[in-house]
């Protein structure tokens, strides 16, 4: 979980929603990514879509079936989708998204044999992403000229 939250560190630092994932099959990261969205102007550009396809590209398989998926934030429907879809049999998470969350808090969109850790640093996930989104506000605020009052 720490790698991902390096790789959420470095989302943060290019602007991005810092998210980060790593993918680990016996003890070795096998594909890692962060949020990319506004980089390449791709909207399915998460972290978790890009760590399962470096994942995949590495194996030169699309199913990782004895992998597991550690990621800063609960995975949202599309991410969920790729989770099952590449068979990873385990993800664990740091921080819940009550919004858009889909593995617990929200939506359950799993397989049964999914295993599902979650809570992992959550405090040192959560905060990350708090600190983006208030300083993201700060920016919005000034830009748009109203003020915090």
């Amino acid at each position: 979980m720490r790698v991902a939250i390096v790789e959420a560190e470095l989302a943060r630092d290019e602007g991005e929603i810092p998210v980060g994932a790593v993918v680990v099959l016996n003890d070795k990261i096998i594909g890692r990514g962060h949020n990319r969205v506004e980089a390449l102007n791709d909207p399915t550009a998460h972290a978790e879509i890009i760590a399962i396809t470096s994942a995949c590209t590495f194996l030169s398989d699309q199913k990782l079936k004895d992998a597991t998926l550690y990621v800063t934030l609960e995975p949202c429907p599309m991410c969920a989708g790729a989770i099952m879809l590449s068979r990873i049999k385990k993800c664990v998470y740091g921080a819940s998204d009550p919004i858009m969350g889909s593995l617990n808090s929200r939506y359950n969109i799993r397989r049964p044999e999914l295993e599902v850790l979650d809570g992992v640093f959550s405090e040192e996930c959560s905060k990350l992403l708090k600190e983006f989104f208030k300083k993201r506000r700060r920016k919005m605020i000034y830009f748009s000229g109203r003020s915090n009052q």
